[in-house]
């Protein structure tokens, strides 16, 4: 039921996004992006864990475990990314509206996205097919599906390069782009406060979806990454994947759409004529 609701909402987002001229602006642009990037990223997971529930065996081969692992890294340093981008499309309309169609347009914004993908790839992927990794039996994972910090433990050999490798990895994926967030929000914050109070409501509003999807995304990847995982259960980990793998997916596409009322309009507001 969570993964209908996920196809069908972000599915819902990229349709309407699609299908409305006026959506046909820079920060739909990178929300279209991120739905994708939710259908995508709970794709690679919830229908193996469906056919799992059903099955006894609950197998799965080296490859399909690998797809899954660096699957999961690319989408997730991506939308890690788009979330900054996403920021600084705010940033930019907020405290330099008079510089927006220059700084924010198209060419512009098909570069910084294409920088985004490539710079996940680099960041994600490129390591990890640089130092790979020989399991050793019995390959048993406590996980509903193939995550790095499960999957590193079934090493055979030393895996302090590959931990070094991650935390370096998380740096630059999940602390340096949290850091930016912040910046570009307290930039916001200063130039909110000097306009009038009538108009700031307005000016809070269009960045209220992006701060709740910000909150529980870099929340439970700080947490999960970045945070001292020896004070946790080896079962809280699973809860934290599943959250941010399978319910923040879900929850994404109703953030931005119960909150902007231009996506509302054009699917559940019937015009008059």
């Amino acid at each position: 039921m969570i993964y209908l609701v996920t196809i069908v909402g972000n599915g819902f987002m990229v349709c309407a996004i699609i299908a409305t001229p006026h959506l046909h602006t820079p920060m739909y642009f990178f929300l279209c992006n991120l739905s994708l990037i939710d259908i995508f990223y709970s794709s690679r997971t919830v229908p193996k864990v469906l056919v799992d529930l059903l099955s006894p065996s609950r197998r799965i081969s080296l490859t399909a475990c690998g797809i899954q692992v660096y699957v999961g890294l690319f989408l997730g340093v991506t939308e890690c990314l788009l979330l900054v981008l996403m920021a600084y499309d705010r940033y930019v309309a907020i405290c330099k509206p008079l510089y927006y169609l220059v700084l924010m347009r198209w060419s512009i914004c098909y570069r910084l996205i294409t920088l985004v993908w490539v710079s996940s790839f680099i960041i994600s992927v490129l390591p990890s097919l640089l130092m790979p990794m020989r399991a050793c039996n019995p390959n048993q994972l406590n996980h509903f599906a193939c995550e790095v910090l499960v999957v590193i433990k079934l090493s055979c050999e030393s895996t302090e390069k590959n931990e070094i490798m991650i935390s370096f990895s998380s740096f630059f994926s999940i602390v340096i782009p949290f850091m930016l967030i912040l910046l570009s929000y307290a930039c916001i914050l200063s130039s909110v406060l000097k306009i009038r109070s009538s108009r700031r409501s307005k000016a809070f509003s269009t960045c209220s979806s992006h701060v709740t999807v910000v909150a529980l995304f870099y929340g439970t990847a700080l947490i999960m990454y970045c945070g001292p995982s020896s004070r946790f259960s080896p079962n809280f980990g699973k809860y934290i994947s599943v959250f941010y793998g399978i319910i923040i997916p879900m929850l994404n596409p109703l953030i931005y759409s119960l909150k902007n009322k231009e996506v509302t309009k054009k699917f559940f507001v019937r015009k008059t004529v």
